[in-house]
């Protein structure tokens, strides 16, 4: 099986992460159990899971020329990424996303910071790399016109683009006729696509529209029917960074020339391992470790 060649376009960040019994109400102060500060961003985070399943991996983002920015890129590099295209910027701080984990769940605050000088412009300067990939991967931490430049970009070259739209905006239609595969989860398929009910945008966006729905597992539609595809039971730790490890699986499995049965299978065991750990990228499982859940 060949090692695909991956671009990843977008944001990372230091996550400042809490961890409390419960979160707080409006004008509430509890007290929390511990308190962390790892590397993240959903750019940073699926650049990092991609290298971890075994992909050739190139991130393209920004960080502050700053202590963060210097943890983000050292971070970037010791899981192997290439980081030829993560730019240091001056005039702003790398991004930030402040989380807490309460009552087996998360809730965040993210501060973009550096992670909006990720433009169209900066995206076509890496056209050279883009060209030469297998797959191109962007959410939605970036500005929204680099969204659709890099879809167009796509388009233009031939490159499938994966779409992880998080956090939930609406999306122009071209964006998705352009993305190959966009992969919501149940509450931003109902932004994307407002009004109409999920199994008629199932059914309009066969074996692209993969929406994931938690615990249950993602539903698609494959051209003759809506399929299920379930998740792997687990004790969950930490469920941040859960949905970039599935698309980075998902990513990484379909780029080699798996199925779409086969890499959501393995998107979901990928995702199902990482919620074991703590913090976006320290539950995020090798290959070995994927191929010996599966075999479980």
């Amino acid at each position: 099986m060949k090692k695909p060649k991956i671009a990843v376009i977008g944001s990372s960040s230091m996550d400042l992460v809490v961890t409390s019994k419960r979160r707080p109400l409006a004008g509430e102060t509890v007290l929390g159990e511990s308190f962390e500060t790892v590397p993240g961003g959903k750019g940073a985070n699926q650049a990092v899971a991609a290298a971890r399943l075994g992909a050739d991996v190139h991130m393209i983002g920004c960080v502050g020329d700053d202590s963060y920015g210097n943890e983000i890129l050292e971070n970037l590099k010791a899981n192997g990424v290439n980081t030829g295209y993560v730019k240091p910027v001056t005039h702003q701080k790398s991004g930030t996303a402040h989380i807490i984990l309460a009552e087996e769940d998360n809730s965040i605050v993210v501060v973009k910071g550096a992670n909006d000088c990720v433009t169209p412009d900066y995206v076509k300067e890496a056209l050279p790399l883009l060209k030469g990939c297998d797959l191109i991967m962007i959410q939605q931490e970036v500005p929204e016109e680099t969204v659709l430049e890099t879809a167009r970009l796509c388009g233009e070259i031939g490159v499938p683009l994966l779409l992880n739209p998080a956090p939930a905006r609406e999306l122009p239609d071209e964006v998705i006729e352009k993305a190959a595969y966009l992969t919501p989860n149940e509450h931003e398929a109902g932004i994307l696509f407002k009004g109409l009910d999920l199994s008629k945008a199932l059914s309009d966006y066969p074996d692209k529209l993969l929406i994931t729905e938690g615990a249950a597992g993602v539903r698609y539609h494959d051209g003759n029917g809506e399929q299920l595809i379930p998740s792997f039971s687990v004790k969950v730790v930490d469920t941040t960074g859960a949905g970039d490890t599935f698309n980075a699986a998902f990513g990484t499995a379909i780029a080699e020339g798996q199925s779409m049965k086969e890499s959501l299978r393995f998107a979901n065991r990928a995702a199902s391992l990482s919620v074991t750990g703590f913090g976006a990228q320290g539950g995020m499982p090798t290959r070995d470790e994927v191929e010996r859940g599966l075999a479980e």
